[in-house]
């Protein structure tokens, strides 16, 4: 195959692009496949599932009733930074049975956010586990659900346990500007490493 001038031109201009993959997590119904869709550039791709009655055995649907999908693989989006730099967002599963999944997910990824739900805070125990046990970089976005608890950032650091130079920011996953919020705040942690 032969390459036109163009063609060399635009594969040396990529070879200068970094590609930064980072992990959403957390609990199940905590937000991570919406925090996705609403950041992401690309029609995200998702690997949702309608909840079934046997899922239901095993699923604590506590606080989250109305949930009637859940993510059985991973979400995948992207957010392009500057001519240089990409984010690819890889959203994990929240049920502990597609856990072994996160091994998979977790490779080569330079940080993750952990988000989290005032209402169900144990749910992120796991998440928080696994990153620290395996050096993974992460924050803390505590999705603002409607009728939800608010919390200090001292309160969440003291009730997951984790250091307060740990990042910890609210947010509505919902929202575009609240979503980039949180992709910042992780990144000047990454940056501030």
């Amino acid at each position: 195959m032969v390459f036109a001038e163009s063609d060399v031109v635009a594969r040396s201009e990529l070879s200068l692009l970094d590609a930064v993959k980072i992990l959403i997590a957390g609990g199940f119904g905590v937000g991570k496949t919406t925090f996705v869709t609403t950041i992401s550039e690309i029609t995200p791709l998702r690997t949702e599932e309608r909840l079934s009655a046997l899922g239901a055995v095993v699923d604590d649907l506590t606080g989250v009733e109305t949930k009637t999908t859940t993510t059985v693989a991973l979400d995948f989006g992207r957010v392009t930074l500057s001519q240089h730099l990409v984010l690819y967002l890889f959203g994990t599963p929240g049920q502990d049975r597609f856990w072994f999944m996160w091994k998979e997910l977790s490779v080569g990824a330079l940080g993750a956010i952990v988000l989290a739900d005032t209402r169900r805070l144990e749910d992120s125990f796991g998440a928080i586990d696994y990153f620290e046990s395996r050096g993974i970089p992460f924050i803390i976005a505590v999705n603002c659900f409607d009728g939800a608890d608010v919390y200090s950032d001292f309160e969440i650091c003291e009730a997951l346990d984790i250091s307060s130079e740990v990042a910890v920011v609210l947010c509505d996953v919902r929202d575009r500007d609240s979503a980039k919020q949180v992709l910042i705040q992780l990144i000047e942690h990454l940056m501030a490493r």
